[in-house]
């Protein structure tokens, strides 16, 4: 029997000794929290600024309106918050026609746009005096992505073009809709 209460007693001190020794390894970890943080940005906001306008025209005369003209070009604007220089991808859906919707008599006048009928410009500039660093002439059917800019971050891109009325067009009010859209590329 004092064999079997030696046995406890070594059974207890070593169980007393492991205790100890658990509890001082788990006293020596730490634990700590830290996160994960994002500021989603405002979408990018895009407006048309002025209509590509080409006034009143004659039948079978070409008429065309340049990207430089500040009266008459079409403006178009894309704003948005964040980075400056963060890059924007545009695309333009230009029409091959201008609509003359009046009932009974319905007519299309075909509108035109060359590979350099385009100005990209993020400085802020105007149509006939673009901001320095703005890219001139470009091709509106292939708009190169830009670094959306300068202090107020916006890129603002002038349209020019040109319609082809025939010798026996209707007389009428004629549009059509140019639709831009842009979106951040994530450069």
């Amino acid at each position: 029997m004092h064999n079997y209460r030696k046995l406890t007693l070594i059974k207890i001190a070593m169980l007393a000794i492991m205790f100890v020794f658990i509890f001082s390894i788990s006293s020596a970890q730490d634990v700590t929290t830290g996160q994960a943080v994002a500021n989603v940005l405002a979408i990018l906001a895009v407006s048309s600024v002025q209509d590509l306008d080409f006034g009143n025209i004659l039948q079978g005369v070409t008429a065309t309106v340049a990207r430089t003209d500040a009266a008459n070009s079409g403006i178009f604007q894309i704003s948005g918050e964040g980075i400056a220089n963060s890059e924007v991808s545009m695309y333009m859906q230009l029409p091959a026609y201008l609509w003359n919707s009046i009932p009974g008599s319905q007519d299309r006048l075909t509108i035109y746009f060359k590979n350099t009928d385009c100005t990209i410009d993020s400085t802020n500039g105007t149509p006939d005096v673009p901001g320095a660093g703005a890219l001139v002439g470009e091709d509106p059917h292939n708009i190169p992505d830009t670094g959306i800019g300068g202090a107020a971050n916006l890129i603002r891109i002038y349209l020019g073009g040109a319609v082809y009325p025939t010798v026996d067009q209707r007389a009428g009010a004629y549009s059509a809709d140019i639709i831009l859209t842009a979106a951040y590329t994530g450069d």
